[in-house]
């Protein structure tokens, strides 16, 4: 399969949208400023590709020009403003991970607003509407349950694949002691998928909780 190819200079747009990170490519217009906020799960990164961009993140604030980056850790509060008033500022941006809510907007005291859950199709992600929000909800708990039973049994194989490992390591086996780390890691794997996969229906729920 063919994989899409994006342009900077055209393209305006999210460009993949998952649990596990969200990325865009940005056209800020003249003199546009975003508002301030934070992401509770989410660490950003910015890469300025065309025109003047001024930064404040976690209150300092810089000016970046093209092929210059910075990033906003979760909880961090930031705020961008395009500088050009007669321009677009364009630059890459990601959020990782991307679990709604997405953004947490700020007050001037710098506490938190109450979360909004802003619909999918916000960021160029479409919903199947046919599907209905308490069937949602039922798919949302069954997967939060999954996590539940991968999350045990990964501790219990953990726990015995930690005392193969500490064995083969005290008796200088090297080849046992990686395919008892490589034996840990599929369970991380397992359990990563998992999350990720009530993730993903949260995501398709939380935003369609309240409807009527």
């Amino acid at each position: 399969m063919s994989f899409e190819v994006y342009d900077y200079r055209t393209t305006n747009r999210n460009v993949l949208i998952t649990p596990e990170i969200r990325a865009r490519l940005y056209h800020m217009k003249p003199g546009q400023a975003d508002r301030r906020h934070s992401h509770d799960l989410g660490h950003e990164i910015f890469l300025i590709l065309d025109g003047l961009a001024e930064f404040t993140i976690n209150g300092d604030t810089k000016v970046l020009g093209p092929g210059q980056m910075c990033i906003a850790l979760a909880d961090e509060i930031h705020q961008v403003r395009n500088l050009l008033p007669d321009k677009e500022t364009v630059m890459y941006l990601s959020v990782t991970p991307h679990v709604h809510p997405t953004h947490t907007g700020r007050n001037d005291d710098d506490s938190k607003q109450p979360p909004q859950f802003n619909a999918n199709a916000n960021y160029h992600a479409e919903d199947d509407l046919s599907v209905s929000v308490e069937t949602l909800v039922e798919q949302f708990v069954g997967a939060a349950q999954k996590v539940a039973d991968a999350a045990q049994a990964a501790a219990q194989a953990q726990a015995t694949l930690a005392r193969q490992l500490k064995a083969a390591r005290a008796a200088g086996d090297k080849e046992a002691a990686t395919a008892a780390r490589n034996a840990m890691w599929d369970e991380v794997y397992r359990l990563h998928k998992a999350l990720y996969s009530a993730d993903q229906v949260w995501n398709a729920f939380s935003p369609r909780a309240v409807e009527g």
